[in-house]
């Protein structure tokens, strides 16, 4: 063999060998980096345009340029003006989600938490795209919810792309999706400690090592792309540095912190009631799928006619609960009035996220509690705003089940690193109430009642991915069941189906004590079982503790 032909064998050999490192070992690698950089780029411009596209149509629909006083100006506008409005988009987001998604069900960041789980990463494309175009109507005609949910499932929708273009495995997968999460959470918020937390305490939800380096890279690339586009600001701008009468005021931040907790937990139920009551009512009336959202958006229009302050993220009545500028009463229904219009925007399935609501329920709570608290004590008490500063935390680190990231984004939004203490406290409290009375977080329960059992950790979902069908030993095995006992295991009713998961088999071996689970799939109109196979239990066993075996390695690498 010549030289060349030597040389050019030993670059092939080379190149194939770092693909095959790329595919399936690339987040330990520095050239991975430049992936994350990449994917970062991408999705914090994704997050700044649908930033713009909700920001432009917001002020062609409603007729002003100035969308960060949305709510001051809605109130100049005729009434049917504010009524319509929302029933038009409505009917567009209805139109839309009816013609590409199976369901008529908006895609958010429990679907990229599911994604991460159970997809090796990946997300749904259609739907997903469906999704963000739904959820940047509804946040521009006056749905009352935020853009960080459909920001998240835009990234991981660009995440998904090349994770199939560059067809990785699971690891490299979620951390592609990590990178993207944080890169589209950081840009939209100017937020680049949280971002890169959040993707890690949200979405991957572990702290692994080498995931760490690719993310952070992603995050900061997102927030240099906020900042050449909005500069180096802040979300908030607050009055002045608050002062925490640490030794006596502390006690009434653990107070608020549960108080939060609750007004956190009631917003969820709030959420899950109202879409508990429209999927009766639709049932019974037999309504279109596709007309739901234009009936929520009669509601909304119908509310805001009164009340504009729930129309969009609520940006505007956050900022002036944060410098106190809002009345006790007006803190106290505008807290009401905005968790009964989140609730009503979600369950018409219009779309949007929870974030930003939460934090103009935690703000307006805070402030409320704040104003009572410090009149009750006025001489050991600092400004009653730093009650809506650590509120806002408080109600969504609740919410998000991220205590963590959300005490960060804290922090980033507003600029204020000097009264952490209070912060923590708050959020810490509200956290550890919230987790007992939910499901752990607003995600994690939205996906435990489409019974995707995420919230127990790996040892409960990882059996959900195992159909017994993949792990059964076939009749021509070797070493496969005797065939008679497993006819006679069918006449007893003692039998699995192939499509069922390892959850089903289980319990099933648990209950009766036996060594092998006949297989099988219903065939013909009387649903006769028919042989396919026998499932061993040390076969089941294996399986699961492999699974355990590699989830933890990726956790703790």
């Amino acid at each position: 063999m010549s030289a060349f032909r030597r040389q050019l064998n030993h670059t092939i050999d080379a190149c194939g060998r770092g693909w095959d490192m790329l595919r399936h070992k690339a987040p330990g690698q520095v050239q991975f980096w430049f992936i994350a950089l990449g994917v970062g780029i991408a999705s914090g411009l994704a997050a700044i345009g649908f930033r713009g596209a909700v920001e432009s149509l917001q002020a062609a629909i409603y007729g002003t340029t100035e969308v960060h006083l949305l709510h001051s100006f809605a109130e100049t506008l005729p009434w049917f003006v504010i009524l319509v409005i929302p029933v038009f988009g409505g009917i567009a987001v209805g139109i839309i989600l009816h013609l590409f998604t199976p369901d008529g069900r908006v895609r958010a960041v429990a679907d990229v938490i599911e994604g991460a789980a159970l997809n090796d990463g990946r997300v749904e494309r259609k739907a997903g795209l469906a999704s963000v175009a739904c959820s940047c109507i509804t946040l521009s005609t006056g749905g009352s919810t935020g853009r960080e949910g459909p920001v998240v499932h835009l990234a991981a929708l660009i995440s998904t792309w090349v994770a199939n273009a560059l067809k990785v495995d699971g690891i490299t997968g979620r951390d592609l999706l990590g990178c993207a999460v944080a890169a589209a959470v950081s840009a939209s918020f100017n937020a680049p400690i949280a971002g890169a937390l959040f993707a890690l305490e949200v979405v991957l939800r572990h702290f692994a090592v080498h995931a760490f380096a690719p993310i952070v890279v992603a995050s900061a690339a997102g927030t240099v792309i906020n900042r050449l586009t909005y500069g180096d600001v802040t979300e908030f701008a607050l009055p002045g540095t608050g002062v925490v009468e640490f030794y006596l005021e502390l006690p009434a931040f653990f107070l608020m912190g549960l108080v939060c907790g609750l007004v956190a937990v009631l917003m969820m139920r709030a959420i899950f009631w109202a879409d508990d009551i429209e999927t009766a009512i639709q049932k019974r009336l037999g309504l279109p799928h596709w007309l739901s959202p234009s009936v929520a958006g009669l509601a909304l229009g119908a509310i805001a006619i009164f009340y504009p302050h729930i129309i969009g993220v609520g940006y505007e009545t956050t900022s002036r609960a944060l410098t106190g500028d809002l009345l006790l009463h007006e803190a106290i229904v505008f807290t009401i009035v905005k968790v009964a219009a989140v609730a009503i925007t979600l369950a018409g399935r219009m779309g949007g996220g929870v974030f930003s609501p939460s934090l103009m329920v935690g703000a307006t709570t805070g402030l409320a509690f704040g104003m009572i608290a410090t009149s009750v004590f006025p001489d050991q008490s600092g400004a009653y705003t730093l009650y809506a500063l650590a509120g806002m935390g408080a109600v969504a680190a609740a919410v998000l089940g991220a205590p963590i990231s959300t005490t960060l984004i804290v922090f980033e939004l507003t600029g204020d690193w000097q009264t952490g203490l209070a912060v923590m406290v708050s959020v810490s409290m509200s956290t550890a109430l919230a987790a007992r009375l939910v499901d752990r977080s607003y995600f994690l329960t939205q996906l435990e009642r489409r019974n995707v059992h995420l919230a127990a950790g790996p040892q409960a979902y990882l059996l959900t991915m195992f159909r017994v069908r993949s792990v059964m030993r076939r009749p021509n095995d070797e070493r496969a069941a005797d065939e008679a006992a497993c006819l006679e295991m069918i006449d007893r009713g003692l039998f699995v189906q192939a499509q069922s998961t390892l959850e089903t088999a289980l319990p099933m071996f648990d209950k009766s004590g036996v060594a092998f689970l006949p297989v099988v799939t219903l065939d013909g109109e009387d649903g006769a079982p028919v042989l396919q196979g026998a499932l061993f239990h040390v076969d089941a066993l294996k399986a699961y503790n492999r699974a355990l075996a590699a989830t933890a390695a990726e956790e703790h690498s």
